[in-house]
């Protein structure tokens, strides 16, 4: 018995806080001041509610498939010029591999020599300079290397 009472009383509701109006006031200091009630010692002006906009994305997963469809399909049209293509496909992605080997090592360099600095001993601005360099050396080796 009492959860439909609840139920009516949250039917009732919230219809009616859903149409509150909303008023708008500007204080003594230029501060602009937003409420459901209204003031009634300040001039104010009633503030109009768009509805929202609302888009289907019902619409959007047929759409999204044919997109990948005809990118698939471009792939494969793509893929069968020849050899050569190929060819410099794979030695456009070996120097690819080969300049992220060089940036990670370089990374795990940096890594390693604040580190050095750090077990070296240091004074604390300097210690807060080194931690914040490691983290984001750090970080760049994690995102590029690691996981990427």
């Amino acid at each position: 018995m009492p959860w439909r009472q609840i139920a009516v009383f949250v039917c009732v509701f919230i219809p009616a806080v859903s149409a509150a109006e909303v008023y708008t006031w500007i204080d003594d200091q230029g501060v602009a001041h937003f409420t459901d009630i209204k003031p009634e010692d300040r001039a104010h002006e009633p503030v109009e509610l768009r509805r929202p906009s609302l888009i289907p994305m019902r619409e959007n997963i047929p759409r999204g498939k044919r997109v990948s469809t005809i990118n698939r399909q471009i792939n494969r049209s793509l893929g069968a010029k020849g050899d050569t293509a190929r060819k410099t496909d794979g030695q456009r992605k070996a120097r690819e591999l080969e300049r992220k080997e060089v940036r990670c090592n370089g990374y795990r360099e940096r890594l390693n020599n604040i580190q050095q600095q750090l077990r070296a001993g240091y004074s604390n601005d300097q210690g807060n300079r080194l931690r914040r360099q490691r983290r984001q050396v750090s970080q760049k080796l994690s995102r590029e290397c690691m996981l990427g």
